[in-house]
Formats: structure tokens, C-alpha cells, sequence
């Protein structure tokens, strides 16, 4: 235990504490202390696994009052590894994760330990949905307090544009909730403004009908004329049409031909979330590119989408996400060329935004970033400490390609990149409303384990 938290305090935090201490000393303390992202050990004097919100404002207070360093984990993706502390507290989510869905009001009430796996399989057994990102063991809260870009993001609006209220433990202890009517400045901030508020428990979201989508990879050889015509499908297709883009060596899959193992490819994720007699038509154009190394678009209900991640993966990758317009022929030559001057894996990512992302205003909410077309992510895994330099300047490099001028950047594929990339995730005036929203709510910048906004003053 360090010096900073003693055993009385722990013991009198335990009679305030209906969950679990988990402290350096018990059996299953290394297991609990590890995050998604690889290449770090963690090592927090405490980790709480609360019940409820009593138990976190417990913790919350515990923190503050002992001068503790504050991390709030749910799911642990964090790409900067936020979800964690080295000699702090960790209030760890994940024993707070019921589901609660009102089939006939079309909501559903959310604990911030839950996944998006998790969720998406609860609402799908009474056929509605709600926009997550695409990885199941991704926690609910951590990406939508982001914002949430993901498979329905263009038919049905980010996660936090169907967010409709939220229960917050605050810097001071308290629980409240906010929603459009009260602490409407709270819920503003929550949708887009990351962990800078407080700890959310609980989170209502409107659902929407959805019997299933026809998705799944689709593998085709990595030409430009492949690159730019995909991602002109997706721009100019309809709302219900996404797909995450992906171009890299392709994996040693067991449905693809040895020879094509390590060879550039585009591996697309792709979702048609309309109506299934019209499938077909919409997905022709991308079809349409090149025969297919592998096809395996289908049928298929929603959560199939959201595969159960392997608990052993931690991967180490430098990365880093941008926001463009379009990707013309000249651009998706440059960027095949320029996967080819690096070995090991490597990959350009390409998503499609616009639809009704776009149809919501700027300042609706703290995710401000309505009129970009595209978000870019560049990344390169690093195998040790001598090729990180090497990796890293490719990253950069590749990124310095495709800029485009759109300095935004979407604040949940930030790594540990520093205040000049958190001020690119809140523009303008929404980085001086989410300063002004967190001097009411967090004036002592308790909760900076985060892409922090500072308070105003």
C-alpha cells in the first residue's frame, strides 16, 4: 500500500462501502488492474467495485478528501489508459452493468458497467437498438459520454443524440440527474464532453426498431480505385449504409487464401441497417469495386456485430485520429503507396459520418463536429522499444497526408497526445461552454483522469 493511503482509511471507507476493496495485496488485485491498452502497468492503491451510487459518492468523497489521484474506469479502452492510476483510486464500473429496457416507451435504462455487447444484445431480444461503436466489450458510458460513432450513426444519430437522461455522482458527493430539464447545462456537456463532470451510473437511451441488418467483412484487393470508390459509395449512399474502412495487411484469417495473408487488402466492416429487401441494391456499389477476396456481408441479428473481445488482447500502437472531407484517386494512391513503406501491421481506417449526425446542430451538444464527412485513424502496432520511433514518424507522417484542414478530432480515439489535441475535440465555443459548465460542477478539477477541460478561471 503507499504512503498516501493508510490502512485506517481504507477501513473507514469500508463502513461506508457496500461493494469490493480491492487492494495490492489481494489475490485478484493484478487481474482487476489491467486496461485494454498494452504497453503500461498500472498500479493503483485502490480499486472500488461499487454497488451503487452510494458506494461511488462514497469513493468520490474518499478520493477528494484524502488528495488522491481519480480514475473512473468501465469498459478500460481508453487509448491514453484514463482508466486507470498509478498510486490512486480506480473506480472501477463493472459490477454496476443491469439493463433495464421498457419495450412499449421504447427506452432503456443503462448502468454505466454494462458493454456495449451487453446492451445491444438486451435491446435486440425486444427488436430495437441503440448506436454504439463497434466493439462489444467497449463500456457504455466511456463511449457515450464521447459521443459514439458506430454502425447507426448515420440512420439514427450518435449515442449521445439518443441519450435522454443521465444519474451523475459529482465532485461533492451528490446524485443527481440530468436531462433536458434538469441540469440542462450537465447534459449538454455529458453528450460529447467525455469524463470531465463527474460519474455517470446510469444512462437513459431512446431505442429504435431494428429486427436485424445485413452485415459483416467484406474483403477486396487494396487498389486506389477500390479506396476512393468505397468511400464515395459511402458518402453518397443512403443514411442506413456504413461501413468501417479499413486498409491493411490482411490477418492470417482461415476463410482467406494463404497468399493473401500479409498482402494489403481493404477489410470492410459493413452494416446495411435498412430494410432487407433493399440490401442488395444498396450494397451493388461496393460490390461492385472488385471480386471480393472474401465476402461474408449477410443477414444477421445486430449483436452479431459486436463479437466478445479476447480478454488477453492489449495491444501497443501509436495512433492518431483526424477528420477529413473525401478521398479522391490522387489521396487513396498516396495512402496505398504509403502503406507500403512500412512493414508489420499497419492500417488506415476511414468512417463515414454526415446523415443524421449532420441534421443535429453544432452547439446541440458538446460533441461539436456535425459537418465533417469523414474520420480518419492512422495507426502502426509497435512491437518494442526500438521501432517506436520509426512507427511513430509514419503515423505522423500518414496523418500529415491526409489533412485536409479540419483540425477536429474526436475526443474517444484520442491517446495521451496532450491539451492541444483536447482543445481540437471541443472547437471554439463549445470548449469555453464545457470550461464554464465544469467551474459549476467540478471547480476543483477532481475528475482530470480524462481528456481534461480545465474549469474556467
Amino acid at each position: 500500500m503507499t504512503a498516501s493511503v493508510s490502512t485506517p482509511d481504507v477501513d473507514d471507507l469500508r463502513t461506508r462501502f457496500s461493494g469490493r476493496l480491492v487492494l495490492p495485496d489481494d489475490p485478484d488485485y493484478d487481474a482487476l488492474r489491467v486496461v485494454v491498452l498494452g504497453g503500461v502497468d498500472p498500479r493503483p492503491a485502490v480499486i472500488a467495485r461499487p454497488r451503487d451510487d452510494a458506494d461511488v459518492a462514497a469513493a468520490v468523497v474518499f478520493a477528494r478528501d484524502a488528495g488522491l489521484p481519480l480514475a473512473v474506469r468501465s469498459g478500460g479502452h481508453s487509448g491514453a489508459g484514463y482508466g486507470t492510476v498509478d498510486d490512486g483510486l480506480v473506480i472501477d464500473l463493472r459490477d454496476m452493468r443491469a439493463v433495464d429496457v421498457d419495450p412499449a416507451d421504447r427506452t432503456a435504462w443503462v448502468q454505466a458497467g454494462a458493454t456495449a455487447g451487453e446492451t445491444t444484445a438486451a435491446t435486440a431480444a425486444h427488436g430495437l437498438a441503440v448506436g454504439f461503436g463497434d466493439t462489444g466489450s467497449v463500456g457504455v458510458s466511456g463511449i457515450t459520454l464521447g459521443g459514439g460513432v458506430g454502425f447507426l450513426s448515420r440512420s439514427h444519430g450518435l449515442t449521445v443524440d439518443n441519450l435522454l437522461a443521465a444519474e451523475v455522482v459529482l465532485a461533492d458527493g451528490r446524485v443527481v440527474r440530468a436531462d433536458a430539464e434538469q441540469h440542462p447545462d450537465l447534459f449538454w456537456a455529458l453528450r460529447g464532453g467525455g469524463g470531465n463532470l463527474g460519474v455517470v451510473t446510469r444512462l437513459r437511451f431512446r431505442l429504435h426498431p431494428l429486427d436485424g441488418v445485413t452485415g459483416g467483412m467484406l474483403l477486396l484487393p487494396a487498389t486506389p480505385a477500390v479506396l476512393a470508390g468505397f468511400v464515395a459509395a459511402l458518402q453518397d449512399g443512403p443514411d442506413e449504409l456504413t461501413a468501417i474502412v479499413n486498409v491493411m495487411p490482411c490477418p492470417p484469417l482461415p476463410f482467406v487464401p494463404a497468399e493473401r495473408h500479409g498482402v494489403l487488402s481493404v477489410m470492410a466492416l459493413v452494416c446495411w441497417s435498412g430494410p432487407s429487401e433493399a440490401a442488395d441494391a444498396a450494397l451493388a456499389p461496393i460490390r461492385a469495386l472488385a471480386e471480393p477476396i472474401a465476402d461474408l456481408v449477410r443477414p444477421v441479428a445486430y449483436p452479431e456485430l459486436f463479437p466478445p473481445g479476447d480478454p488477453e488482447y492489449h495491444p501497443t500502437a501509436v495512433a492518431r485520429t483526424l477528420l477529413l472531407d473525401d478521398v479522391d484517386l490522387p489521396l487513396a494512391e498516396a495512402v496505398v503507396e504509403r502503406l507500403g513503406q512500412l512493414d508489420g501491421m499497419r492500417v488506415v481506417q476511414l468512417r463515414a459520418l454526415g446523415g443524421a449526425i449532420g441534421r443535429v446542430p453544432a452547439d446541440a451538444t458538446a460533441f461539436a463536429h456535425r459537418s465533417s464527412r469523414l474520420m480518419g485513424n492512422v495507426a502502426a502496432f509497435v512491437t518494442g522499444p526500438d521501432d517506436r520511433a520509426e512507427r511513430t514518424a509514419w503515423v505522423e507522417g500518414t496523418v500529415a497526408l491526409l489533412d485536409q484542414g479540419d483540425a477536429g478530432a474526436y475526443v474517444n480515439f484520442l491517446g495521451d497526445e496532450g491539451p492541444d489535441r483536447v482543445r481540437a475535440a471541443y472547437p471554439g465555443a463549445t470548449w469555453d461552454r464545457l470550461a464554464a459548465v465544469k467551474a459549476v460542477y467540478d471547480p476543483g478539477n477532481l475528475f482530470r483522469r480524462n481528456q481534461n477541460v480545465p474549469p474556467a478561471g
